[in-house]
């Protein structure tokens, strides 16, 4: 999944104002309706506007999402708020990098219901799924595959 610099170029314009959150990818608080599902313009700033690095910073956090989606899919078990706690704050520091606000907004809160006492995840869950499903969608329209 490599895309150059200018097909990125190309559809960021294109993409910039209409990737915009939905209120099933926001899930529950801190998540704002609304806001950006990938704000390209953190990300222009984070890689100085290098455009092959961009592409590539969102390739693998694409990977990345994906993977960290399976692992957290699974109902929650007994022990496991601390990993899952964990996994999510990575995901939210990632997601954060590479501007995508949903994304970390959701890791933010499915985080916090880990932490507290894990009752709430499944509702995360729900949140932080379509946030990262949201995000891997934008992302493979910049790259048109999507």
């Amino acid at each position: 999944m490599r895309a150059t610099g200018q097909a990125m170029s190309k559809t960021r314009e294109a993409l910039a104002f209409s990737l915009e959150t939905t209120p099933a990818a926001c899930g529950a608080p801190p998540c704002e309706e609304g806001g950006p599902i990938l704000d390209l313009v953190h990300l222009s700033r984070q890689t100085l506007g290098d455009d092959t690095l961009e592409a590539e910073l969102l390739g693998l956090f694409d990977r990345q999402a994906g993977q960290f989606a399976a692992r957290l899919a699974p109902a929650l078990r007994p022990g496991e708020e601390k990993w899952r706690a964990d996994l999510a704050h990575t995901l939210k520091g990632s997601a954060r990098a590479v501007g995508a606000v949903a994304v970390a907004r959701a890791a933010e809160a499915y985080e916090a219901a880990a932490r507290a006492d894990g009752r709430d995840l499944a509702d995360r869950w729900a949140g932080l799924d379509a946030a990262i499903a949201d995000a891997r969608s934008a992302i493979a329209q910049l790259f048109d595959r999507g």
